[in-house]
Formats: C-alpha cells, sequence, structure tokens
C-alpha cells in the first residue's frame, strides 16, 4: 500500500504524528509518501513527494483540523484517493480519528478494514484575467466577498440561466451540505445533512430587504457576476485565490464526482453536531 501523508506545517504535534505514522507505515510494509516541504519539517527527505502528491497513492493522512482536511482533498479530489483525517485542531468536523488511536487506525488501513463515504464537491468556472480565473474545485464553499472595508460587494446573481438578484452585502456564500456547518453557517444558513446533495446561496450580512439564505438542487446552477466598482475577492475552501473586477462571472455547479472520505464506522451526522455544539440530552 502507498499511503500519502500531509501533516498541518505549523503544528508540532501534527509534524510529530506524520513522522510516526511513516516509520510504523515502513515498519509493516507500506510505502509513505509526504509533499517536500512537509517532508523537510518532518525530517524524512528521503520520503519526499516532487511537487504534489504522484499518482498511485491508495489513500492519504491528513493530520491537523478540518482546513488540512480541505487542503489535502484538494491535491488529490480529481485523482479519486480517499482521505483519512486525524484530528490535530479545533472542531474536527471532517476528521475521523484522534491521535491517540492512530496506530489502530493505520492497522485497519493495512487490513482494508474501511469504509468510504462520498461527499458532494463544488466545481467553479471563474472567467477573469487576473489569477483567480480558471476551473476549481471546493468541498465547503466558495466566497465572493468586499474587497474594500467600507464598501459592499454587489454581486449579480443568476439561477438556471435567469436572473435573480442583485446582492449588496459584505459576502456572497456557495456551499455545499458538508459546508453548512462552516461560514455558511456563521452567516446562519442552514445545517444540511451531508448525505443530502444542495447548493446553498448564504448572503454575508446583505444590505437588502431579501436576507435568507437559498437551498437550490444539485443540478441547478448558480452564476454570479462582479458589477460593483471596487470588485471583489474570490476564497475557494479558505484559499484566497485573488481579486475579481467588475464583469468578471463565477459559475457553481455539483462536481461531477464526489469526494472520498475513510470511515471506521458509519457517522451519524446528527450526533456529531450535536457533540460539537454541546448539545443536552434534554
Amino acid at each position: 500500500m502507498k499511503v500519502g501523508i500531509l501533516p498541518h506545517r505549523d503544528r508540532a504535534a501534527a509534524l510529530d504524528l506524520a513522522g510516526r505514522a511513516a516509520a510504523w507505515l515502513e515498519a509493516h510494509g507500506a510505502t509513505p509518501v509526504i509533499p517536500g516541504p512537509e517532508a523537510a519539517l518532518v525530517s524524512r527527505p528521503d520520503l519526499a513527494a516532487d511537487g504534489a502528491f504522484p499518482s498511485g497513492l491508495d489513500v492519504v493522512l491528513s493530520l491537523g483540523g478540518d482546513g488540512t482536511m480541505l487542503r489535502t482533498i484538494d491535491q488529490v479530489y480529481e485523482a479519486g484517493v480517499a482521505v483519512l483525517g486525524v484530528n490535530v485542531g479545533q472542531m474536527g468536523y471532517l476528521t475521523e480519528v484522534e491521535p491517540a488511536d492512530l496506530d489502530v487506525a493505520l492497522e485497519r488501513l493495512l487490513a482494508d478494514d474501511y469504509l468510504v463515504e462520498e461527499r458532494m464537491m463544488l466545481a467553479l468556472e471563474v472567467h477573469s484575467a487576473g489569477p483567480a480565473g480558471g476551473r476549481w474545485f471546493a468541498l465547503n464553499e466558495t466566497v465572493l466577498e468586499k474587497a474594500r472595508t467600507g464598501h459592499m460587494a454587489r454581486l449579480d446573481v443568476g439561477i438556471n440561466g435567469a436572473f435573480f438578484t442583485t446582492f449588496a452585502a459584505d459576502a456572497l456564500i456557495v456551499a455545499t451540505p458538508t459546508g453548512s456547518t462552516a461560514y455558511s453557517f456563521s452567516a446562519r444558513g442552514p445545517i444540511v445533512s451531508p448525505r443530502h446533495r444542495c447548493l446553498l446561496l448564504t448572503p454575508v450580512s446583505p444590505h437588502m430587504l431579501f436576507d435568507r439564505a437559498l437551498v437550490l438542487d444539485a443540478t441547478e446552477q448558480v452564476e454570479v457576476t462582479v458589477t460593483g466598482s471596487f470588485g471583489a475577492i474570490l476564497t475557494v475552501d479558505g484559499r484566497e485565490l485573488g481579486p475579481l473586477a467588475a464583469g468578471d462571472v463565477v459559475t457553481a455547479t455539483a462536481a461531477p464526482k464526489p469526494a472520498r472520505v475513510v470511515s471506521f464506522r458509519p457517522r451519524d451526522f446528527h450526533q456529531i453536531l450535536k457533540a460539537k455544539f454541546g448539545l443536552a440530552d434534554r
């Protein structure tokens, strides 16, 4: 088995776990692979991949929090590689195991004793002459936010090819069900089970009477055109891609295939939600 390892670069505990995982995998006949910069931080340059992860990986370990999971999935999504999250972070919605259970998790991986859960992804086509132009994928969300403090973003929104409305807001979020517990949740968007397939359109601090989130079918298309003179900033799963100018267009649809996340038991989303928010039993 060839196992990729991606630790959080700035967390000593994650780097230590990466070293431990690599040693354990080698001792049990597997081949660990670590991206070059992280391999240097783990003091295992002999395991360094040249650039991003190479093809042929069976699974990838993400050692960090949900942000590290998003980064890992971004690197291996198009190759269809499943990702196992080890929680060295805060909330850990996406991660499966705690650091103390790492050895047991590795044993189960090598024994092929695990499940793969599929999560809907967002596909984005960005028509812009700037660095944000191109095709991108997101597990949580894409955000078009105001470019200057004190000035709202102005964004024309079309749904399925027909104009819907112009949003004047601090930001506009297009999220997946997985992303419903991320930024969209902070903006009072609905919580959606990740078993569902849909697009969420959530404005952030809108300066208009229509201030509600929309839940759209996964077959629908959202087209956002920047109209304000100050432009907007495009972010995808927490990564700032760059500025958008007036006339730039972002088209969001459900991606053609899902992300793949390793689990060792059926995950009860509602019980996870209850535990993360400390909801009482009565």
